[in-house]
């Protein structure tokens, strides 16, 4: 597991999650601070994250 700080699409706070490198699909967590739905994608290489999005979800 790999902790990566970033900004929420919602309220802009930086918040933290730990991604998991075996996960290769798109998934949704939930904000810490405001609990609004991010749709995460991180792409992984030998165990290095080398790409990572956090998207609002259109409701």
């Amino acid at each position: 597991m790999n902790e990566h700080f970033f900004q929420c699409p919602y309220c802009w706070e930086q918040i933290s999650m730990l991604l998991d490198p075996s996960v290769t699909t798109t998934y949704i967590e939930d904000c810490e601070i405001c609990c609004n739905p991010i749709e995460l994608s991180a792409t992984f290489e030998n165990g290095e994250l080398i790409s990572f999005s956090a998207e609002s979800i259109e409701q």
